[in-house]
């Protein structure tokens, strides 16, 4: 990381010394994790004070981290290791471990701030209030790009933003159940949509999808990956 950025980091840590905690980042960015009863203060600091002037908001997401780092893929019935699923030596969790981290430090939301007046970046992560629905004050008052972002989140993450003026979904429709990027969601999810002809109108009902497994196994039909033959005296298994 840059002598400047971390100078920046040295500033910040200093201005809000107990309300934040800077994170490692493996990329270089500048990462710090705000408590959630000072993040508008906070964000109202690093928009308006001459040191940083993060005047604008670039993006804002929510994170689920159900089971983050601690399982792999699950599917119905395949093995659960191999067939390249990107992590080895994982375990897939339990209900208990599932509601513990449920309660605490599940759901998350990353702010991404841009100052245009000294050219630089850094990112903020807060974690939402315990318990269902999860919730975080909003930032709107703060940027107003904020708006669509957190109606996203609350979309998708199932968020609440606390002061929002129109927190409603913006990417699913009125009749769509649950939120699609939680780690627990269906991946058939929980209603289909027809057309009803009697009715005239569209309808909403149960998804009749039957669960399967999703991660294909591929059998080769060769000779070369017979026990009995790819070891042969004088056979070639690289080009045979």
């Amino acid at each position: 990381m840059s002598q400047t950025l971390e100078q920046l980091a040295e500033s910040i840590s200093a201005r809000f010394a107990g309300s934040v905690e800077r994170v490692p980042s493996r990329c270089g960015e500048l990462t710090f994790e705000v408590q959630a009863a000072h993040l508008v203060e906070i964000c109202r600091a690093l928009r308006d004070e001459a040191d940083w002037r993060f005047e604008q908001l670039i993006d804002l997401t929510g994170v689920d981290y159900l089971t983050y780092g601690r399982v792999e893929w699950t599917t119905e019935s395949a093995t659960s290791s191999g067939f390249s699923r990107g992590r080895t030596g994982g375990t897939v969790a339990s209900t208990d471990e599932m509601q513990g981290v449920a309660a605490e430090r599940r759901f998350a939301v990353v702010y991404h701030l841009l100052s245009v007046t000294h050219n630089r970046r850094v990112r903020l992560r807060a974690y939402c209030e315990g318990g269902e629905p999860p919730m975080l004050d909003s930032v709107i008052d703060v940027w107003t790009s904020a708006d669509w972002f957190e109606r996203e989140a609350f979309d998708l993450y199932g968020i609440l933003f606390r002061g929002h003026p129109d927190l409603r979904r913006i990417l699913t429709d009125y009749g769509f159940v649950g939120h699609p990027f939680r780690k627990d969601f269906p991946l058939s999810g929980n209603v289909e949509v027809r057309y009803d002809e009697a009715k005239g109108r569209v309808v909403y009902e149960p998804v009749s999808i039957e669960p399967r497994t999703l991660v294909p196994r591929v059998i080769r039909e060769d000779n070369r990956y017979e026990a009995a033959l790819k070891d042969a005296p004088g056979k070639d298994v690289g080009h045979g």
